[in-house]
Order: C-alpha cells, then sequence, then structure tokens
C-alpha cells in the first residue's frame, strides 16, 4: 500500500483551490496548496476585487454630477491616482492575508512556490526541489490573460495583469475587446476621465449575452463618451513621439497613451507537466472532465476557468467545495446549475442576467412570453441625465416558469442576485405578479410587468 504526505495537494491558491484546500481540511484531511504568486488568485488579487474598487472609484464623478440636480454646490473633486492605487493594494494586501489566515486556521500546509505534476500521486516543489505524494490532486491554477502575440506592435500592449501597476491614470487609451474585461475598464477609465475607445472584432459587445442588453449598454457607452469601434480589428501599434498610434482594418487611426488587450482568457497550462502524466487537455489548453471534476487520470482532478466552462469566480468556488465534500465528505444532493447561472458585467451602467436570453429561449421554448419595461430612474429626473433602466423577465407560456430575467442600469448586480434565487427554486411569472410591490423602487419592475410584448 503505498503511503502518501498528504490526502489533497491542491495546485494553485484561487478562489477554487483555497475553498476546496479548506473544506477538505475541515473534513479531516491532510491537505497541502502550492501558490507561487499571491494567495488570492486572479479574483481577490488582481480581478474581481481591484477592479469593482476601480469600478466604484469611476461613478462619483458621475455622483457628484447628478448631485447638483438635488441641489448640492460647491463640491470640486479631482482624482488623486496614486492615493486611489495605494488604498486598493492596501485593500488587496488584507484580504490576502485573510485567505492565508483561513488556510492556516484549518490547517492546509501552504507552499509559496510552483508546483508541477511528476506522476499521477506526486508533484514537485520547483524552487525547493521537495516531492509531494498526494492520494489526491487537484488543479486549480486558473487562467492567464490571451496576449496578440502575432500583432505587430502587440508588445506595447498591456494586459489585465498590468492595469493595475500604472503610475499615472492615461489621458487617452483604447481597449481592445468586447467582453468582460474589457466591457468594464473601459467604463472604468471613462469614468475616471480618460478619453476612451473600445475597439472589438465582433458588432455586439458581450458574447452570449442577451441582445436587447447588448444594444443598450453600447448605446449607454456611447452617450456617455467612449466610442466604440465595432466590426473592426487592430493591424499595428506603434510607438511614436505622439504616443501609440494605433490602426484598425478599417482605416481608423488612434494615438493613445495606452493599449489595454482585453480579448480573453487562457486556461493557465503551459508549465504544469500534465502532457508528462497524461491529462487530457482541449485545443485551448483546458484541462478535461467528467461531471465529478476528474481528470483522464483518476488520481487528479480539476476546477475553476482551468476547465473553461463557465469561468466564474462563484462557479470556482462552488466547484472546489462540492469536490472537497464528495471526497472526504457527504456529497452534494444536487449538481451545480451551470445553465442558470447568475451573471453581472460592472460596466456602468451594470448588467445583470440569469437563465436563458430571450435568444437561446425562443429555441427551447416554443410559446415563449416576453415582458420588458424600459424606464427613467427616479434619480434621473432631478439630476437631468439620460440614465435608463431596463428589465426583461422571459416565461414558458406553457408553464408559466420564468426561463431568464435580464437587468441593465443602476445596481443590475444586486438586483440579480437576488432575482435568480427565485430563478433557481422554480418561480413562476403567476407568483412573480402575486409578490408585493415595494414602492418607489427599481426593482418593483419585477413584479408589476403584467402584459407580454410577444
Amino acid at each position: 500500500m503505498q503511503d502518501f504526505d498528504v490526502d489533497l495537494f491542491v495546485i494553485g491558491g484561487g478562489s477554487g483551490g483555497v475553498r476546496a484546500a479548506r473544506v477538505a481540511a475541515g473534513h479531516g484531511a491532510r491537505v497541502a496548496l502550492a501558490e507561487e504568486y499571491r494567495v488570492g488568485g486572479t479574483c481577490v488579487i488582481r480581478g474581481c476585487v481591484p477592479k469593482k474598487l476601480l469600478v466604484l472609484a469611476s461613478r462619483f464623478p458621475g455622483e457628484l454630477s447628478d448631485s447638483q440636480g438635488f441641489g448640492w454646490r460647491g463640491m470640486a473633486h479631482q482624482l488623486n491616482w496614486p492615493a486611489l492605487s495605494e488604498g486598493i493594494e492596501s485593500e488587496v494586501s488584507r484580504l490576502e492575508g485573510l485567505y492565508r489566515k483561513g488556510l492556516s486556521s484549518s490547517g492546509v500546509h501552504i507552499y509559496d512556490e510552483r508546483a508541477v505534476l511528476t506522476g499521477p500521486h506526486s508533484v514537485q516543489l520547483v524552487r525547493s526541489d521537495t516531492t509531494v505524494k498526494a492520494r489526491h490532486i487537484l488543479i486549480a491554477t486558473g487562467g492567464a490573460p490571451r496576449t496578440p502575440a502575432d500583432l505587430v506592435g502587440g508588445h506595447h500592449t498591456i494586459t489585465s495583469n498590468e492595469v493595475f501597476a500604472l503610475k499615472a491614470l492615461p489621458n487617452r487609451v483604447l481597449v481592445l475587446g468586447g467582453g468582460y474585461i474589457a466591457v468594464e475598464f473601459a467604463g472604468i477609465f471613462a469614468g475616471l476621465g480618460s478619453t476612451t475607445t473600445l475597439l472589438h472584432r465582433g458588432e455586439r459587445l458581450l458574447r452570449g449575452f442577451d441582445h436587447e442588453l447588448q444594444s443598450g449598454l453600447a448605446d449607454a457607452y456611447r452617450r456617455s463618451g467612449i466610442h466604440l469601434a465595432l466590426g473592426v480589428t487592430i493591424a499595428s501599434i506603434e510607438k511614436t513621439n505622439e504616443g501609440f498610434v494605433v490602426l484598425d482594418s478599417a482605416g481608423g487611426r488612434y494615438v493613445v497613451d495606452v493599449v489595454l488587450s482585453a480579448t480573453g482568457r487562457l486556461p493557465n497550462t503551459a508549465t504544469l507537466g500534465l502532457e508528462g502524466v497524461g491529462v487530457e487537455t482541449g485545443e485551448n489548453g483546458a484541462i478535461l472532465v467528467d461531471a465529478g471534476f476528474r481528470t483522464s487520470i483518476p488520481s487528479i482532478f480539476a476546477v475553476g476557468d482551468v476547465t473553461d466552462r463557465l469561468n466564474l469566480t462563484p462557479v470556482a468556488i462552488r466547484e472546489g467545495h462540492a469536490l472537497a465534500d464528495a471526497l472526504f465528505g457527504t456529497p452534494a444532493d444536487t449538481a451545480l446549475d451551470y445553465e442558470s447561472a447568475p451573471t453581472a458585467v460592472f460596466s456602468t451602467p451594470e448588467l445583470g442576467t440569469a437563465g436563458l436570453t430571450e435568444e437561446a429561449a425562443r429555441h427551447k421554448h416554443l410559446h415563449l412570453q416576453v415582458f420588458k419595461t424600459d424606464f427613467r430612474p427616479m434619480r434621473a429626473t432631478l439630476a437631468n441625465s439620460s440614465e435608463r433602466i431596463r428589465m426583461k423577465v422571459l416565461v414558458d407560456g406553457a408553464t408559466d416558469l420564468v426561463v431568464g430575467l435580464h437587468i441593465l442600469g443602476r445596481e443590475a448586480a444586486e438586483l440579480i442576485q437576488l432575482a435568480a434565487v427565485a430563478l433557481q427554486m422554480g418561480v413562476t411569472k403567476r407568483q412573480l405578479d402575486s409578490t408585493l410591490a415595494v414602492h418607489p423602487t427599481m426593482a418593483e419592475e419585477l413584479v408589476t410587468m403584467r402584459t407580454p410584448i410577444h
């Protein structure tokens, strides 16, 4: 019988890996975790958390402008970028400390170095040249920004990894991409005062989202002063005395101070030793797993963005928790529902969605009913702003079940989190209609839409 140093060895200290390690240790397993950078992963260190703090910072100029309509006068404002950057780094460091404390207090041993697979039950710690034998191995190394390697002048770009290290707020920014990260950073820079261009090869932003919300966000971005260059690709980047000169495929020319490449992320699997052990991967390097997160090697598992299924932090956390329960505790009674998982884009305005888009719902439900509203929120009346709120409820007419919820506007992320609870519990349109409204609120619109438009 083989002797093991630990019951579970986790490679990667991000959201999924940390949750799996802590839960497994809570079940009594001997657990070790290796992280070569900072514990907390992309979300805490260079993703969701610092980005959301930048989003919040970018909204204050709009808040101050709106306040004048409510009688406030004489409030000057000027951004102190170093103070903002220092504040964000302080918060990130605080959170990393909490993650480390949580792991240590759970009994998880942390290795601050890179680990690679050397066998079905062994990993090699690179810096210390130490081999650890594990009954089970979990790969939770997340993803890394895709870089424009084939682009002429592509080395002049920065990614979402480097954007938080900018020493000053750039006056002119071009963001390349059309997904979550690109859209959010375009909103951030524009809100903070940078002249901002968002260049995307697709005709629509946010592929996979409801078309009406895609269009609504694009309209809102144009009104806010963001230049959208859609349906074009970037041709070249050249560094000049003016700044970086960017040319696109349609003959457009942009002179900017920063080019942020945000064209997606790839699974972070390149240097893990997967091939030598026999762990199968897909075309983009994603680790292939079954419903129980098991790879082609029975003792090796993978969760989170490294599997490139639904790349959201709460999904990685839920997967890590479920795996730890399955291996060392009591398996969960229900599987993770990827189809109805809620998500939000922290653009300004925000976009929140759960369930099917209208386009997907029409393919799946023959008798689809669409309820929607588009209105001006109360604060916009005195602020005299162009702010709008869009909401859409999709209902299967045959069963009355709500199959999709979509919100574009202020606090959409907060609203969709609660609405998703009802959706996942199988709420019907009749039940929404019977729910008493809270007035005056934006959210009351979700329970007061009576007539379908289709």
